[in-house]
């Protein structure tokens, strides 16, 4: 089993939590532990669903050509990554939290305050979970074209998630000044061509 492959998958697929976490707690806003209990599961559940259909292509293609095709898909989204953070426009952390749309909350997960009163209710986190889950489909379905644990990387992509969020709110402004938060979408990018290329030539 590769238990790199899957530690270093959960971390990297929960990067962007840690920096919704970071703007959050610069907000002053709390995620409960409810709350991210919520986000964690869902986010598990996506990664399982994901899992399951990339596993059920691979039984369609020969092993080999199905590990490649899966760490192809894992490196490509950690391209993609990479170049979405090097062509993001700078934002500007602190703005009037205006009552966003569905679909805004699905473009930008750190807008899940809905009612603005700096606390993520249950509700909320739905939403806020959903859109993080969205954005590892991808990902997961790389993963079980790879064969991957869908049992432990579902794990590993919950526990981190509830860690990366949690460090995030609590850390707040203190960490947002640091690299790790700056450079978050370029480490993850890095994080996933690496498990690409491992799942590939090893």
């Amino acid at each position: 089993m590769h238990w790199l492959s899957i530690l270093i998958l959960g971390i990297a697929s929960n990067l962007d939590n840690l920096g919704i976490g970071i703007s959050f707690g610069i907000r002053s806003t709390k995620i409960p532990f409810f709350s991210n209990l919520i986000i964690a599961f869902i986010s598990m559940v996506g990664t399982y669903l994901s899992m399951v259909l990339g596993s059920l292509l691979s039984q369609y293609v020969p092993h080999d050509v199905a590990n490649f095709l899966g760490g192809f898909l894992i490196i490509s989204i950690g391209i993609w990554t990479i170049a979405s953070s090097l062509t993001k426009k700078n934002k500007e952390v602190l703005k009037n939290l205006d009552t966003p749309s569905v679909s805004e909350v699905l473009k930008d997960p750190s807008k899940a305050d809905l009612d603005g009163n700096h606390y993520i209710s249950m509700k909320e986190s739905l939403w806020l979970g959903l859109a993080l889950a969205l954005n590892s489909i991808g990902t997961g379905i790389g993963a079980g074209a790879s064969e991957l644990s869908t049992f432990w990387t579902t794990a590993a992509v919950g526990v981190f998630s509830l860690l990366t969020i949690g460090i995030g709110v609590g850390a707040g402004l203190r960490i947002s000044k640091s690299w790790i938060c700056r450079y978050s979408d370029f480490l993850a990018g890095i994080l996933l061509i690496g498990i690409g290329l491992y799942e590939i030539f090893i």
